[in-house]
């Protein structure tokens, strides 16, 4: 009889209450308290709510409160009632859900356990001011991790591509012995080898250029900083702080929701810079269009990177103005309607066909691709011919 009483226990626990209970079984106080930490996650999603703890128990209506002490009440109880390998069970569940999810970054243990990546770093860039400080110290450390993931597999990617393109725009063709680019002048001279010396005859010699201390080109990347461009935000800083440290480019990032903040001072440091950036709230293009307008003073050596969705919550006519403006005036400009794996987004499909009648490109970019895209510009390529070699759809024309 035992047996079979705990028998019913059990499956009680598991079918949970309500309609799925088809048991019967009458739990004790600390059995309740079980099925109430069990029920508040694995009840969260017909329910649609996490008020565990309120009203004695995982139910009650929900609220979207920044803090959360019923995650943490939950959390002290179920290392209570289970062991440390079913609390990590649920935990991980727990994270699979995206309201649940924020919350739960809120706690440093769960920050803790979370795999890096760039989705979390945006969550975390997300929920900004909101960390508090027990967790801001984990939530730092994740963004390190992942930055230096990202660092070590773009970085020289990206310094080979742009310093190459570069070095190709200020060739010359009689170039002192430390300025040789000894792969293409051995390409170029093949035909001049001698098999008796087994050596090349270097008639025609390439060279990368001399050095000029002056910046040889102006990147300004003008970043969106609203919610849906979280991913886009994160490669971004990347990005940004690789080509800031290349000598021959001058990198400077602007970063904007209704309000724009010049974060090219933390270009140095990427985890700071993303900390910096806080997710979210409305937007104004023409506004940063306009501090971009006055920070540039090399027009015709300076690629504008626009990386934005194009919605406008702004001044729409004068946004347009701007761009315009901006074109003639010789900036190369290109607008990126994303900077992530995910694809192109929702976007503005009434501004990027605007851009695109300007002769401005509009489409998403892998950072994969990111690196090429930019040696392109660099040479000043076709962009349209160079996305369309990369399988890439431009918009605007056929949105």
């Amino acid at each position: 009889m035992t047996d079979e009483k705990e028998s019913l226990r059990r499956w009680r626990l598991i079918l949970g209450g309500d309609e799925a209970d088809g048991t019967q079984y009458q739990l004790s106080d600390l059995d309740s308290q079980i099925d109430d930490a069990l029920s508040a996650l694995y009840d969260f999603e017909r329910k649609r709510n996490f008020n565990y703890g309120q009203n004695g128990g995982g139910g009650g209506s929900g609220g979207n409160g920044s803090s959360s002490p019923s995650v943490a009440r939950w959390l002290g109880d179920i290392r209570k009632y289970f062991p440390q390998s079913v609390v990590q069970v649920m935990q991980g569940d727990a994270l699979k859900h995206p309201e649940l999810q924020q919350k739960l970054m809120l706690e440093p243990e769960i920050l803790e356990q979370a795999t890096p990546n760039v989705h979390l770093v945006a969550s975390l860039m997300e929920l900004g001011k909101l960390i508090p400080s027990k967790t801001k110290d984990t939530a730092r450390r994740v963004v390190q991790q992942v930055v230096e993931e990202l660092m070590d597999k773009l970085e020289q990617k990206t310094v080979q591509a742009i310093s190459g393109a570069i070095n190709r725009s200020v060739r010359n063709k009689r170039p002192r012995y430390n300025e040789i680019d000894w792969n293409t002048t051995i390409k170029k001279n093949l035909k001049n080898y001698l098999p008796e010396y087994k050596t090349i005859i270097p008639e025609i010699r390439v060279g990368f250029g001399r050095k000029n201390k002056r910046s040889l080109k102006d990147i300004v990347l003008c970043l969106d900083q609203s919610g849906s461009m979280g991913a886009s935000v994160v490669y971004s800083g990347i990005f940004g702080a690789v080509m800031a440290s290349l000598p021959q480019i001058t990198t400077q990032m602007v970063v904007f929701d209704t309000e724009v903040v010049d974060l090219t001072e933390d270009l140095k440091d990427p985890v700071e810079l993303l900390f910096g950036v806080q997710l979210g709230g409305g937007t104004d293009i023409n506004k940063a269009l306009g501090y971009c307008q006055e920070i540039i003073n090399k027009p015709d050596d300076t690629i504008l990177i626009m990386i934005t969705d194009l919605y406008e919550g702004g001044n729409q006519v004068q946004m347009r103005k701007r761009i315009v403006e901006l074109s003639e005036s010789g900036i190369q400009i290109i607008c990126l309607l994303a900077l992530d794996d995910s694809g192109a987004p929702s976007f503005d499909k009434d501004n990027a066909k605007f851009l695109s009648t300007l002769g401005i490109p509009v489409f998403a970019c892998t950072p994969d691709l990111f690196p090429d895209m930019m040696a392109a510009a660099i040479n000043r390529q076709d962009m349209s011919a160079w996305a369309s070699q990369n399988d890439i759809v431009l918009k605007g024309s056929n949105s």
